[in-house]
């Protein structure tokens, strides 16, 4: 009981005090609360002044971006109007010089035009070399938009005035030339005209895109020198081989093969051709003069039948002096049997004229077969897009064909006229063997 009475007692004592702590923290609290209060309200009132400066900074741009538009806009409008009016004018015063121009934009077209030919004839001409004093004014008007001012029109006449007396001059001229070697050097030539030019060893050929000269690969026969054109400039006019083409010509004479390259092209199958021309060209030579020979004398012979000489003729009168005491039976038949022999002897070589003869056609033929093939076989490894891998065949195929009738024509012609030789000769015999066949009969028939 005394030990209830005792907390209770003391629980009764430390109320106050436990009170009194309360009130002294809730006071401390309240305090810093206020001051918390008054940091955050001035806190607030400076992000609020600067929300207020940064809205007025916006507006500001605002503002300035607005005006700025609706200076553009003003501009924009500003421009159109004036591009408008500049349209209508620009249309006004194209109407007002179409009207006032007149035909000056076809002369305008045509001077153009002549301006363009006279740039494509200085280029390729020759007498681009030194002629060239009015180019710049020429490609001038060549580029040009507008009407030629009159400074243009004067160049333009002055220089074909200049390519006209160009065409017309013998005049001596230095140019780069690429000799052989591949060197690149200054030599001197004569400038002909406009139609070529003249070196020590001939006409070169002109570049006139490299500016550069070079040598043909063929001159032509007779063809000029530097030094003929200098002493033509000398003593005068003399007869020279030119080339109205320009150029061209000249070319082309390098693309055309001579006879020993054309022979070349014939082959294996031409050289035999060939080699059966010579052959029948020398049984033929032979032959020949000895027919001449045999007809020679055998006019002779005839002269004096009495005195027979060693010829044909004279063989067979032989045999019928050696044959009077004979019959005429036998007789005839020695006299036959000796012309046979002449005839024989006098067609030697005949047969194989015309074995050549008809073998040359068909050596052409079998070489014109061959390039053929040839010709086929380069068409199946390259194709036919290219004409010059083929002209190897072609040309082998055509040359055998021309040379096989070149040879037969001429071997055939020789055979006709040396059997024509023959006959003649061996129809002489046959006549002079029947006329002393009827001598010996009639002298038979006297002394029966």
């Amino acid at each position: 009981m005394k030990f209830k009475t005792l907390v209770t007692a003391l629980c009764l004592f430390s109320l106050p005090v436990t009170v009194s702590a309360e009130l002294i923290s809730t006071e401390t609290l309240l305090s810093k609360t206020q001051q918390a209060q008054k940091a955050q309200r001035a806190h607030n009132i400076q992000r609020e002044a600067g929300f207020n400066q940064t809205e007025q900074g916006i507006r500001a741009q605002r503002d300035a971006l607005l005006a700025q538009r609706d200076q553009l806009q003003r501009e924009t409008d500003q421009l159109s109007k004036t591009f408008s009016e500049n349209e209508n004018r620009l249309s006004v015063l194209e109407e007002q010089l179409r009207l006032e121009t007149g035909s000056l934009g076809e002369l305008f077209g045509v001077v153009r035009q002549s301006a363009k030919e006279l740039n494509a004839e200085m280029d390729f001409s020759v007498t681009g070399v030194d002629s060239t004093q009015y180019a710049s004014v020429v490609d001038q008007i060549v580029d040009a938009k507008a009407l030629p001012s009159m400074t243009q029109l004067t160049g333009l006449w002055q220089g074909m005035v200049e390519q006209i007396d160009a065409s017309a001059e013998l005049a001596p001229v230095s140019v780069p030339y690429i000799n052989g070697e591949g060197y690149k050097v200054d030599v001197d030539a004569y400038r002909l005209g406009s139609f070529a030019l003249v070196g020590d060893q001939g006409y070169v050929q002109w570049n006139s895109v490299r500016h550069v000269a070079k040598p043909y690969l063929k001159q032509p026969e007779k063809g000029p020198v530097s030094a003929d054109l200098a002493s033509m400039s000398q003593v005068g006019l003399m007869p020279l081989v030119v080339d109205p083409s320009r150029g061209m010509m000249l070319e082309q004479l390098a693309n055309t093969p001579s006879l020993s390259e054309r022979l070349e092209h014939g082959g294996v199958v031409g050289k035999i051709i060939l080699g059966l021309l010579a052959i029948g060209a020398i049984i033929t030579l032979f032959r020949g003069a000895k027919l001449f020979i045999a007809r020679q004398q055998i006019k002779a012979q005839l002269k004096k039948p009495q005195q027979p000489g060693n010829n044909p003729l004279g063989r067979v009168i032989a045999v019928y002096d050696k044959e009077q005491n004979r019959s005429v039976e036998a007789l005839e038949l020695r006299l036959l049997e000796a012309i046979v022999d002449e005839q024989q002897s006098l067609e030697k070589g005949l047969s194989m004229l015309k074995l050549l003869a008809a073998l040359a056609p068909m050596l052409g033929l079998l070489g014109t077969v061959t390039g053929m093939i040839e010709t086929f076989q380069v068409i199946t490894q390259f194709g036919n897009g290219d004409p010059k891998v083929m002209a190897g065949g072609i040309s082998m195929a055509l040359i055998t064909t021309v040379l096989g009738l070149v040879a037969a024509m001429p071997l055939l012609l020789a055979h006709n006229i040396l059997s024509t030789q023959a006959d003649t000769i061996r129809n002489i015999l046959e006549k002079q063997g029947i006329s002393l066949v009827a001598e010996q009969a009639e002298k038979v028939g006297k002394a029966a």
